[in-house]
């Protein structure tokens, strides 16, 4: 957060990433990986690139200065650290500070709603050649991440899943019936709104494929949205890029079932499994 923070102060000054690079010594491109939170944070710069932007206020410094301390300190996910890719690590500390996460999954079940059993599948089928402790690993990490969906602080959590990811047999009858009731007990959760694509809206407003979008409690912190690759991810927070998916998210959630409908087609899953 502290990355978003700079660089609207930044895009507030009117300055290009290369002239800030220049006042601290730096590149651009040490720029553009501060502003996404890719790189960690020195104090000394951030000083320097806070007296550049004009933010000459003790308390206002002093509480970006605190981000670099913060930003700093490793997360817990840090223990996963060999397992996770740059791209994952970024998204999983956008996560964790975000206050609402809309989803949209076309193949999968979300991993925030996951069973174990389920997770442990999925992650045979990225990883086939690893060992058993890697996936334990793995497992017991997208586990972690859900814990904080269940604290009184943690956040919001509205995900839409296409009713091919509900149908797709993923591990086995078992698995996918424990799967099935697990939605139906986390749908009853007050953070939580799940709501299926049916078959029946054909094509849509998201058939580009899945996607999630990231909001935080800070108000001048744009939107964060994120679309994973094979390889890799796009993290997009630029008002015309995150738009069209704003957009696309509200037609999903409305062309989509209701609580009620959710239900219904999640106990018609059970029975036909």
């Amino acid at each position: 957060m502290l990355g978003a923070s700079l660089r609207k102060l930044r895009e507030d000054r009117g300055l290009s990433r290369e002239e800030a690079g220049f006042h601290i010594r730096a590149s651009e491109s040490k720029i553009s990986r501060m502003e996404l939170g890719r790189v960690g944070f020195k104090t000394r710069d951030v000083e320097d690139l806070l007296t550049l932007y004009g933010v000459n206020d003790d308390a206002a410094r002093r509480g970006l200065l605190e981000m670099v301390r913060e930003a700093n300190a490793p997360g817990w996910w840090q223990k996963y650290s060999d397992l996770l890719p740059a791209w994952f690590n970024t998204y999983i500390g956008l996560e964790e500070a975000a206050q609402t996460i809309r989803t949209y999954e076309v193949q999968f079940i979300p991993g925030l709603l996951q069973t174990a059993a389920y997770a442990r599948t999925v992650i045979r089928l990225g990883w086939p050649d690893v060992t058993e402790d890697e996936i334990d690993r793995r497992v017991h990490m997208r586990l972690e991440r859900q814990e904080r969906l269940t604290r009184k602080d943690g956040p919001r959590l509205w995900a839409v899943i296409d009713e091919a990811a509900l149908r797709r047999p993923i591990g086995g009858k078992e698995i996918m019936y424990e799967q099935i009731q697990h939605l139906m007990a986390v749908a009853s959760l007050p953070s939580i709104t799940l709501q299926v694509m049916p078959f029946q809206f054909g094509m849509h407003a998201a058939e580009g494929g899945a996607f999630s979008i990231l909001r935080f409690p800070e108000s001048d912190l744009s939107d964060v949205v994120y679309v994973e690759q094979l390889w890799g991810a796009l993290y997009l927070d630029k008002r015309e890029d995150v738009d069209p998916y704003l957009t696309a998210m509200e037609q999903l959630c409305v062309e989509s079932t209701t609580p009620g409908g959710t239900a219904e087609i999640l106990g018609d899953i059970l029975r036909e499994i």
